[in-house]
């Protein structure tokens, strides 16, 4: 598979790929429809529109005034990254999108994905595999995914292995760049605290006022 680094994604976003942003695996966009009559003819569209480019129709989801739309391609071993081919379609879809004059909003996408530090990923995948998605071979690299999207993936943090710590699972939030710069001082007045900021904006790790901590990450500076 002809996979496409992140920096070629970013560079791509900004030379005309505007409506789109890169999270952990996909390239995600969203669009707010006027009604659901507009949402619904565009919806269609993209559908067709993937058929006929030989794409699988990518994950959209249609909900009140808004149509999400993410996109990757799957390899043998079932990893998801972007391809020339999802970036192709990503610019006919923003087309389409102007056709049935819906409006981007690339600053409000966002993915969930649970990280556990685990020094066993072999031996810890196969169980959250099956609890999550029903079938224990769900496991991909070093992480779990369910290939119809009904659940967040879990990624396994490399960790030597040590007793039990008070806090192994932690989230991370991926979100648009624009929107991590406001979404972490929002936080922080909220009463979080930021734990290290130093791989910012690749990730910034933040704890809750009682020491949970999560990660607000983006595709910028990652290789």
């Amino acid at each position: 598979m002809d996979k496409v680094g992140n920096l070629q994604i970013l560079e791509s976003i900004a030379r005309g790929l505007n409506d789109w942003r890169k999270l952990a695996q996909p390239l995600a966009a969203r669009y707010r429809a006027a009604d659901a009559g507009s949402g619904g003819a565009f919806v269609s569209a993209v559908a067709q529109a993937s058929v006929i480019a030989g794409h699988d129709v990518p994950e959209i989801r249609l909900g009140p005034g808004l149509v999400d739309v993410s996109l990757y391609s799957v390899d043998a071993s079932g990893a998801r990254w972007v391809t020339p081919k999802d970036l192709d379609l990503a610019r006919v879809i923003s087309g389409l999108a102007r056709e049935h004059g819906l409006t981007a909003t690339p600053d409000e996408v966002a993915q969930v994905e649970i990280g556990l530090d685990t020094a066993d990923d072999a031996t810890a995948g196969p169980f959250w595999a099956a609890l999550l998605t029903g079938d224990a071979g769900n496991t991909v690299h070093d992480s779990v995914f369910d290939p119809t999207n009904r659940v967040p993936g879990v990624w396994f943090q490399p960790t030597d292995a040590h007793e039990t710590p008070r806090q192994r699972w932690h989230m991370d939030l991926w979100l648009a760049p624009e929107a991590a710069r406001t979404r972490i001082p929002a936080a922080v007045a909220a009463g979080g605290t930021v734990v290290d900021d130093s791989h910012a904006p690749s990730y910034t790790v933040l704890a809750d006022p009682e020491g949970n901590r999560v990660c607000v990450c983006t595709a910028v500076d990652r290789d």
